[in-house]
């Protein structure tokens, strides 16, 4: 089993800054992709931004330029730095990771328990 613990989402007003960072620890060979996900009250979960074992990104149009994620391999963690925050980007932020459990070629997905962020004044 593979455990993803989210920490750092809280409260902050329009245009301020928050980071969040997610650690992966159990049963890993190796990582694949580690991402974040969104969601908000009566919307889908969404795709924020994710990072490949090879450091390639991928990022939501609307947090292009705002939000930056990064990945240390070495310890398995994840992190998304969010700055210009609006009050759209309050949701959910669920961490995740395509996970190689050992050294079969099969990929698992795990989520994170999920962190609050809430823009507001």
């Amino acid at each position: 089993q593979v455990q993803l613990v989210e920490s750092g989402g809280g409260l902050v007003q329009p245009g301020g800054s928050l980071r969040l960072s997610c650690a992966a620890s159990g049963s890993i060979f190796s990582i694949d992709v580690m991402g974040w996900y969104r969601q908000a009250p009566g919307d889908q979960r969404e795709l924020v931004a994710e990072i490949t074992s090879s450091s390639r990104t991928d990022y939501l149009d609307s947090v292009k330029d705002r939000f930056f994620i990064s990945r240390d391999n070495a310890k398995n963690t994840v992190s998304l730095q969010m700055s210009s925050l609006t009050p759209e980007d309050t949701a959910v932020y669920y961490c995740y990771a395509k996970v190689r459990p050992d050294a079969r070629p099969r990929y698992v997905n795990y989520w994170g328990q999920g962190t609050q962020v809430t823009v507001s004044s």
